[in-house]
């Protein structure tokens, strides 16, 4: 009798590996589709770059910070993070559309927040941070720097202007700044 009732406890244990073992396929398999499928990276994925070098990359100098549309309709932001401002101190961004934002710094650790959003990340020198989000509301949103940096630190804001997307209008060169009247 030992015998029997010790073979239907391998076979329940069993029928429980397998039942965990489909619903951990399950969840892999739905992690796996939502990172293809949404082109999302896991927090892993890093993109690193020169702090020393910053401003001479081809990403984040000067001419190229700020808003832009590429080519293919995908809008990006880049600002460079450093003691004690934002650089650019404005971006425009249209509302309900999805944006692209991608920050760097070359001195010290900052993080972002921009109020009344889910948009709040951590800049770390040596690193591009990335962020995919879509505006829901117009208006001028505050973007303080959340992460001790200095002394400054108190002073470090800049400002994401989010604009109805009937008046989101890029220049030829598909850059749009905050003092733009087009």
């Amino acid at each position: 009798m030992a015998a029997t009732g010790e073979r239907d406890i391998l076979r329940f244990e069993l029928r429980w590996a397998i039942v965990v073992g489909i619903v951990v396929g399950i969840i892999v398999f739905a992690v796996v589709f939502a990172a293809m499928s949404m082109h999302m990276n896991p927090p892993s994925n890093r993109e690193y770059v020169d702090p020393k070098t910053l401003h001479l990359s081809a990403e984040f100098t000067e001419g190229n910070l700020g808003t832009r549309v590429d080519p293919n309709g995908q809008i990006v932001a880049r600002v460079i993070a450093t003691q004690f401002e934002f650089v650019p101190g404005c971006i425009v961004l249209p509302a309900g559309r999805n944006v692209t934002l991608r920050f760097t710094t070359p001195d010290v650790i900052h993080g972002i927040l921009v109020t009344g959003t889910n948009v709040n990340t951590m800049i770390v020198p040596g690193y591009v941070s990335q962020v995919h989000t879509i505006f829901r509301k117009t208006g001028d949103l505050l973007m303080p720097c959340h992460e001790f940096c200095g002394l400054g630190h108190s002073q470090m804001m800049a400002t994401v202007r989010v604009v109805p997307p009937e008046a989101f209008h890029p220049g030829p060169d598909g850059r749009i700044a905050c003092g733009d009247r087009r």
